[in-house]
C-alpha cells in the first residue's frame, strides 16, 4: 500500500505537516528501532526511543508535532506525517496493513447446540463449541473453537467469544464484547459460610452482565455473586490474569491490567485505571478517573481522580518521597542510636 493511499485510513491528519519523499510502498509495520525498508514505525512526544530515529530504517514514520525531528527525518529520506496522536495513528494503520483474516461463517458440524439456543443471523461456531439450553447468540457473533456456554447464557450482536473460554449460566455480555482465550465469565464467587463443623457452601445464583465493548483478557476469571450481579462497564478493558471478585461493580471505560484482583463487593467508578498485580480488598471504593500503580494495596476508600502507589496505597507523591528515604533507613537509625542518651552502644 502506497503511504500517500494509508494516509486516507488515519483520523486527524487533515492538513498536517507531511513529507512523501518517494510514496513508499508499505507492506508491513515495526517498532521504530526494529523497522526496515517497506515498514511503518511511529514515534511520540518525548519517547526515550528519539535517538533511534538516527538509526531508523522505516520507509514511513508517524511522528509528533515536533519540527525538529520531521527535520531530521526528512534529511534522512523517510517518508512521514505530522499527528497529535502518533500511536492512535499507529493502531489505525495496523488495521489497515495487516487486516485480521475473515472469520469462517457458519456452524461446524462438531458444535453441539441445544435445540432450544437461539442464534442470529451471520453467526460463527467453530469446532468443538458448546451451546448449551435457553442461550441466546445475537447477530454477527462469533465463538471459536472449544468454547462452552452454559445453559441461560446471553450474547448481545458482535461479540467474539476466542477458543477455549467458558460462560457460565446467567452471563449477558454487551454488544461487541470480546472474551480472549481460556477466560472464565460467571464462574462461582468464593462465598462460604463458617460453622463449626467446617465451611458451609453459600450458593452462588447471581450472574455477571458485561456492558458494550468490554474485552476481557487470556485467563481471567470474572466471578457471580451468590445474589444480584457482578457488573463490568461498557468499554471497560481488562487484561490477561485477572480476577474480579463476586459482587464487584466496575464502571464505564476502565482499565485493569495483569494480575489485578479485585476482592468480592469492592466498586470501582468510571474511568479507573489499576495498574499491574494491583490488589483490591473485599467493598474497597476507588472513584472515578483514580489511578494505582503497580502492586499497590487498596484497602479503603480512594478519591476520585486520586493517583495512589504503595502497600498500603498512599498518595503517590508521598510514596515517592517514602520510596527516596529506604535505602537510608539503616544510616537513620544508625544517627538515632547515637543521638540517644538511654540508647546502649551497639
Amino acid at each position: 500500500m502506497k503511504f500517500s493511499v494509508l494516509l486516507e485510513h488515519l483520523s486527524g491528519v487533515d492538513g498536517a505537516p507531511r513529507f512523501l519523499a518517494d510514496d513508499p510502498d508499505l507492506t508491513g509495520a515495526a517498532a521504530i528501532d526494529e523497522a526496515v525498508g517497506g515498514q511503518l514505525a511511529f514515534l511520540e512526544q518525548g519517547s526515550s526511543l528519539r535517538s533511534a530515529l538516527d538509526r531508523c530504517r522505516a520507509s514511513a514514520l508517524l511522528l509528533p508535532r515536533d519540527e525538529a525531528l520531521q527535520v531530521q527525518a526528512s534529511s534522512q529520506g523517510i517518508a512521514w506525517i505530522a499527528s497529535a496522536d502518533p500511536r492512535l495513528g499507529f493502531a489505525e494503520a495496523l488495521g489497515a496493513l495487516l487486516p485480521p483474516r475473515p472469520r469462517p461463517m457458519g456452524i461446524h458440524p462438531t458444535a453441539v447446540i441445544d435445540p432450544s439456543a437461539v442464534l442470529g443471523e451471520n453467526v460463527s461456531i467453530g469446532a468443538h463449541a458448546v451451546v448449551g439450553a435457553a442461550c441466546r447468540i445475537g447477530d454477527g457473533c462469533v465463538l471459536a473453537p472449544g468454547v462452552v456456554l452454559y445453559d441461560d447464557v446471553e450474547l448481545a450482536e458482535g461479540c467474539v467469544v476466542e477458543a477455549n473460554a467458558v460462560l457460565h449460566p446467567g452471563s449477558r455480555l454487551g454488544r461487541a464484547c470480546v472474551i480472549h482465550s481460556t477466560a472464565v465469565v460467571g464462574s462461582e464467587g468464593f462465598g462460604f459460610v463458617p460453622t463449626a463443623g467446617g465451611w458451609r457452601k453459600m450458593p452462588q445464583t447471581g450472574q455477571v452482565l458485561l456492558g458494550d465493548g468490554v474485552e476481557v483478557g487470556c485467563g481471567s476469571t470474572i466471578d457471580r455473586p451468590s445474589v444480584g450481579a457482578t457488573r463490568i462497564g461498557e468499554g471497560t478493558k481488562i487484561d490477561n490474569m485477572v480476577h474480579v471478585g463476586h459482587g464487584v461493580t466496575i464502571g464505564r471505560g476502565c482499565a485493569l491490567a495483569a494480575q489485578v484482583g479485585i476482592a468480592g463487593g469492592a466498586v470501582l467508578g468510571d474511568g479507573v485505571i489499576l495498574a499491574g498485580q494491583v490488589g483490591v480488598a473485599n467493598r474497597a471504593r476507588i472513584g472515578d478517573g483514580a489511578i494505582a500503580s503497580s502492586k499497590s494495596g487498596i484497602h479503603g476508600e480512594v478519591a476520585a481522580g486520586e493517583v495512589v502507589s504503595g502497600y498500603p496505597a498512599i498518595p503517590n507523591r508521598l510514596w515517592l518521597r517514602c520510596s527516596a528515604a529506604f535505602s537510608r533507613l539503616p544510616e537513620m537509625a544508625r544517627t538515632l542510636r547515637r543521638l540517644s542518651p538511654d540508647e546502649a552502644p551497639r
